[in-house]
């Protein structure tokens, strides 16, 4: 996976509906409080690098951000190198499907259907 802080810009400016959050390059504590605040919670904690859950973390309530976000970091930083997150507002009853899509240089595409990965 690559950055998902740049694929939300790279959607956002396609005009791709995407949840509500922060994915800016700004980063410190302070800031991603502001706006889990702003985005109102329950809000999600990502690691914006990888994948596979790691470094993600459920925040329902503000006493708990620092900690979460804190615990989330370190963990992005020991998967991937990096403490880099993005904070989405957490949808309680939803369901995550992914599709993928590869593409060469010759302009070919093929897509490999899709996944459900909240079963």
């Amino acid at each position: 996976m690559g950055s998902k802080s740049v694929s939300k810009q790279i959607m956002e400016k396609a005009g791709v509906p995407i949840v509500p959050g922060y994915h800016g390059l700004e980063n410190d504590d302070k800031l991603l409080m502001k706006e889990a605040k702003r985005i109102g919670f329950p809000v999600m904690i990502k690691a914006s690098m990888g994948g596979g859950g790691k470094g993600m973390r459920i925040v329902m309530t503000e006493d708990k951000f620092n900690e979460q976000l804190d615990s989330a970091r370190r963990e992005a930083k020991r998967s991937f190198g990096d403490d880099h997150c993005v904070i989405e507002k957490f949808i309680v009853s939803s369901r995550h499907v992914e599709v993928q899509v590869f593409g060469d240089h010759h302009g070919n595409y093929i897509h490999l259907n899709e996944r459900d990965c909240s079963v």
